[in-house]
């Protein structure tokens, strides 16, 4: 472990033990250090003689002293993950430092991908392509982050104490200061219950989401641009108009996926909008106050043109009295007082007043260009292109709607509600479910009068298995505003999830043409189409390796389908956070897509955790923005498609063998008789749906009699719990060991990308892999047939990885992360002894106060593991 990072997690482990000892006496300290001792010596002990007597501490404690070791254990993954986070913040500051003064620019860089483009097409081919890049982070509220907003709330202030103490080198009565803040810190921590009473609503959601905006992504997504276009500018940066457009579009889900969340309600997607959109005009209002009160150019040496002249004029004949104060403020100072009266019309809009209110974005952004290319004519540049320029990307890229609100709903619900309304008429009794359904539309089209229609035009549906599916969100827009030229605008987009549906995509897509709706779209949009491919049930479907595959396959053929057609594709990937969900580094996972399939464009979901540790803090923020935005940028370049397609060919029966294999190794053990109910037994699944931790149900319907019942989320996350991770490697080992030709596996795993990514998010996967904690998961249930099945092919899995990647243990040839998960894993250990004891009380019969209790230190536990592993869901 780095020392600067080892110095940071024992300053913040022995200060959490001094506020054990503080709130518990010494003999929870004693309690939580034994536990720990053993947890740490068990690793070196292939008896497992220490794990027992590990385990027989833990049977022994009291429950109550069972909670507060619990509790203990996740304070210091909170703590021990701020410092890894702090630490990577480190690093990268020192990187951009040290590359600050070179020639060279850093890896996985946008600036590194732009030379490489260069090289291979030519500098202005270079900056077309750059030009029209796009990456749209779509933020999702799946159940994952387990972590409580109070929590979060106190790593963020502890985060900033470590950068104090480490940026100001503090000594003597500082830095006992900055100790005792910190004291404070752990101990609210400490002290903050980490279940929240009740779960969220939906529009807490919203709140949480919005919370990240305003902490980092207003000020980060322009400083990208602005790092970017510095270094193509060069000495002329800041004097000439930028080269760098905008190219990230936030989107969310948040209030408008109401796919199997009853809460999500037409007046919810609403009031999501105007959350977010209020947040979106008061970081603009400020902003550009801020602008304007520096903008202190005087008017003999600076002065306006007449497009400034006459934007002024325009302003005073819609307020007076706002010009009026304005030019007190700014005597001679004619750029100020435009941008302050700017300032309070963009208030006058939050505020709902139609005298001064902008209509749209756009109007904003031009009254800003005008002031803009008055100070450029002036010979003022600078101030042209400094902070100015700033905002005007801001405005570019948040508008008055913050993230593209984009609704989905499953084609079951659609076809239900054209039954009803065929069976009833319009008017007629329909029910609850169907005339929300048509509210929804209303909702769309209120919020796109409000706002824009780049708010809110993308409508997901989920399931989809035919062209009508997709016909049936034009049709019920249609009913819901009699007639379609009253009806909002939308873009219909399939989501593919299941193995079938992935395999007759390009059927749907071809029969979709057809429809009069899409064909009028297209002679909109310039011929754009959205599909959406989901990650979750196609690998609970098959298994994560044939899902992999299939996935592969399917942008293939609808990346061709597209340029048949002459359509411009974008792919949007369902994408979750564990590495059962398609998780993993995403710039790696862009760069292993299939000819065609990117093409400058790459869409996603950010779900639950994910949102806070990708764009929490504004340093590793702006590196993931770069990072997927250089890898876009790159997956087009001539050598990666040559590759990649070369590498597909090449490896075409060796993915058919792989397919073949693993997919019916798993099918054998999901669809045993009684599989669903022994899984249910076996990993805390049914408590997991206890939790409060989103404001989604965790399933279907009221008992899981078929994983068809279950949602992907609880799916991945139950078995992370459980330490066994099926989700992201069941199938490989046996698929593996019956190709065969290692010399060939290994080539490939050189060779082929897509393979290479596969391997190295099984390697994660199995890195976090318990196979000690997971024989007594497993040992809850009653089929030694189908524990004994895992453990073999957990075995043999992590024996034929090994074999083709040449590493000696799983993540060996990622130093730094690899040891990382090792150190940590003995403390996740601890907690999930806890949970093991817990789930065996829960599954003996236990009945009134001690279920309760029971379930009480569970949850606790789910919450310790879930900081613990960090991509649990």
């Amino acid at each position: 472990m780095p020392a600067p990072l080892r110095d940071d997690v024992r300053l913040l482990g022995g200060l959490l033990g001094t506020v054990l000892r503080e709130t518990g006496g010494q003999e929870l300290l004693d309690d939580v250090e034994r536990l720990r001792e053993l947890s740490i010596r068990a690793y070196d002990d292939p008896s497992g003689t220490v794990l027992a007597e590990a385990e027989t501490l833990v049977e022994g404690l009291s429950m109550a002293r069972a909670e507060q070791v619990a509790r203990a254990f996740t304070c210091y993954f909170h703590l021990a993950n701020l410092a890894e986070e702090y630490h990577r913040v480190r690093v990268l500051r020192e990187r951009e430092a040290e590359f600050a003064t070179r020639a060279t620019t850093p890896d996985d860089s946008l600036p590194e991908a732009f030379d490489q483009l260069v090289g291979e097409v030519g500098r202005e081919e270079a900056l077309r392509r750059l030009r029209r890049l796009e990456f749209r982070p779509v933020l999702t509220a799946h159940p994952t982050e387990a972590r409580r907003r109070a929590v979060s709330g106190a790593v963020r202030r502890i985060a900033t104490l470590l950068d104090e103490r480490d940026a100001q080198r503090l000594g003597g009565t500082s830095l006992a200061e900055n100790e005792r803040r910190l004291l404070a810190e752990i101990d609210t921590m400490w002290r903050t219950a980490p279940i929240r009473e009740h779960k969220p609503s939906v529009l807490d959601e919203v709140k949480t989401a919005l919370g990240v905006f305003d902490a980092t992504m207003f000020d980060t997504f322009p400083s990208v641009y602005r790092r970017l276009d510095d270094w193509l500018l060069g000495d002329e940066a800041g004097r000439e108009e930028p080269l760098v457009r905008p190219f990230v579009s936030l989107g969310t889900w948040i209030g408008g996926d109401r796919d199997g969340n009853p809460n999500v309600t037409a007046e919810v997607t609403r009031q999501a909008a105007a959350i977010a959109a209020d947040h979106a005009l008061a970081a603009l209002e400020q902003q550009t106050r801020l602008v304007g009160r520096k903008l202190t150019l005087d008017q003999d040496g600076t002065p306006p043109s007449d497009g400034l002249r006459a934007l002024w004029e325009r302003q005073r004949r819609l307020s007076e009295a706002v010009t009026s104060s304005a030019s007190a403020a700014s005597p001679r100072e004619p750029h100020r007082a435009v941008l302050l009266v700017v300032a309070d019309r963009i208030a006058a809009t939050r505020a709902r007043d139609a005298d001064l209110a902008y209509p749209t974005a756009e109007q904003l952004e031009s009254d800003l260009r005008v002031v803009q290319e008055s100070l450029v004519a002036a010979g003022a540049p600078r101030a042209a292109y400094g902070d100015l320029q700033q905002l005007v990307w801001q405005v570019e890229t948040f508008g008055f709607h913050l993230a593209e609100l984009e609704v989905r709903q499953h084609s079951q619900v659609h076809e239900a509600a054209l039954a009803e309304i065929a069976e009833k008429g319009l008017h007629g009794d329909l029910s609850d479910r169907t005339r929300e359904v048509l509210d929804t539309y209303r909702a769309l089209g209120a919020v796109q009068e409000r706002y824009g229609v780049r708010a809110a035009r993308r409508y997901i549906v989920s399931f989809t298995q035919k062209p009508e599916h997709l016909a049936a969100v034009y049709e019920l827009a249609e009913l819901a505003f009699d007639g379609a030229d009253e009806a909002p605008v939308i873009d219909a987009i399939p989501l593919f999830e299941t193995f079938a549906d992935l395999r007759a995509s390009v059927d749907i897509l071809e029969s979709m043409l057809t429809l009069p709706q899409v064909q009028r779209r297209l002679a909109e949009n310039g011929r754009r189409v959205e599909v959406m491919l989901g990650y979750s049930d196609s690998s609970k479907d098959v298994g994560p390796v044939s899902a992999t595959l299939a996935l592969h396959d399917a942008q293939s053929r609808i990346a061709q389908w597209a340029e048949r057609h002459d359509i411009t594709l974008t792919l949007f990937h369902g994408r979750g956070g564990a590495l059962g969900r398609g998780g993993g580094p995403a710039n790696r996972a862009v760069l292993a897509q299939p000819p065609g399939s990117v093409d400058g464009r790459f869409k996603l979901t950010e779900q639950g955790e994910v949102i806070l540790a990708r764009y929490g803090d504004p340093t590793i923020a702006s590196r993931h923005i770069e990072q997927v935005a250089a890898a876009t940028l790159l997956a087009s370049a001539p050598s990666t498609e040559k590759r990649n397609a070369e590498a597909t060919e090449r490896y075409r029966d060796l993915a058919a063998a792989l397919d073949e294999s693993s997919r019916r190794r798993f099918h054998d053990l999901v669809r045993a008789d009684g599989f669903p109910q022994w899984f249910a037994q076996v990993t805390p699944l049914e408590e997991v749906g206890l939790l409060p931790i989103g404001s989604r149900p965790a399933r279907r319907g009221l008992s899981v009699s078929s994983l068809d019942d279950l949602r992907a989320i609880p799916w991945v996350f139950s078995w992370s719990q459980a330490r066994i991770n099926l989700a992201g490697w069941y199938g490989l080992g046996t698929a593996l060991k019956e190709f065969g030709d290692l010399e060939l596996l290994r080539e490939a795993h050189r060779e082929w990308p897509l393979f290479a990514t596969l391997l190295d998010n099984v390697e994660m996967s199995l890195a976090k892999t318990d196979e000690r904690i997971a024989e007594r998961y497993l040992a809850l249930g009653e089929r030694d047939d189908l524990a004994q099945a895992i453990l073999d092919e957990l075995r043999l899995t992590r024996e034929q990885v090994l074999a083709v990647t040449e590493n000696a243990w799983p993540l060996a040839g990622r130093r730094v992360l690899g040891r990382a998960v090792q150190l940590r894993s003995p403390y996740v250990d601890a907690l999930s002894l806890l949970q093991v004891r817990a789930l065996r009380g829960l599954r003996s019969g236990a009945e009134g106060t001690v279920k309760d209790e029971l379930q009480h230190l569970l949850l606790l536990t789910v919450n310790g593991v879930a900081a613990g592993l960090q991509n649990t869901g």
